[in-house]
């Protein structure tokens, strides 16, 4: 399986037989998201709500499959599984309702938090169940978790490799944090220098790694 972070909340993975899935494409928006336009194609895209900078569905080409809400979603071949949360700490009063969407690609199983803006219930870890590669906002707050609820998450799932997204930097100005406020101090953190990565079952690293990459676009 391939990654490749595009930017913001963007992720492209593609998987051995070729199938692609696009997750939470965004639209530029400038001087606050200066990210590059997507030009991507794929056969599946998730959108885990409905913002400009996470639903730019128009943007990716190849008439992708859209996957969007909660419960049991086909595509490919593939299940996506979307479970309810909200993009605030006041139960989606704010900025609405969040999917998380979580999905198995090449024997990895894949979570994607989308604008997550709260701790997670019981409940909603049981739905989520084992993850290898948890894509995680690390901006702070708002719009998504404080960087003690994100740091907390990690280590209730215990993911394999968390790679950061949605945090501020040259080309996002309106998250909190950027990537280093959240690796500081942290001892398995790998600054990979690139947008794109081969995953694989038997190369994952023991839990938890931080895997920091470059944006794409």
């Amino acid at each position: 399986m391939k990654l490749k972070w595009l930017g913001h909340a963007a992720f492209l993975i593609t998987a051995a037989n070729g199938t692609r899935i696009l997750c939470d494409p965004y639209k530029p928006n400038p001087g606050r998201l200066d990210y590059g336009e997507i030009d991507e194609a794929a056969e599946v895209v998730t959108v885990s709500h409905e913002h400009g900078d996470h639903a730019n569905t128009a943007a990716v080409q190849g008439g992708p499959q859209v996957v969007r809400g909660v419960g049991s979603h086909k595509a490919r071949g593939i299940e996506f599984r979307g479970i309810g949360s909200f993009h605030d700490a006041k139960g989606g009063g704010e900025r609405g309702p969040n999917t998380i969407f979580c999905f198995s690609v090449d024997g990895m199983r894949l979570c994607h938090l989308g604008d997550l803006g709260h701790p997670l219930s019981a409940e909603q870890l049981k739905a989520i169940g084992a993850v290898d590669i948890l894509m995680l906002p690390t901006g702070g707050p708002t719009p998504t978790l404080e960087l003690s609820e994100a740091e907390a998450l990690v280590q209730r799932l215990k993911p394999r490799v968390v790679i950061p997204m949605h945090f501020r930097n040259q080309k996002c100005a309106f998250p909190k944090y950027g990537v280093e406020d959240f690796i500081k101090g942290k001892k398995s953190v790998l600054r990979a220098g690139v947008s794109e990565v081969r995953l694989s079952p038997s190369l994952l690293p023991p839990p938890t790694q931080i895997l920091a990459l470059e944006a794409a676009l």
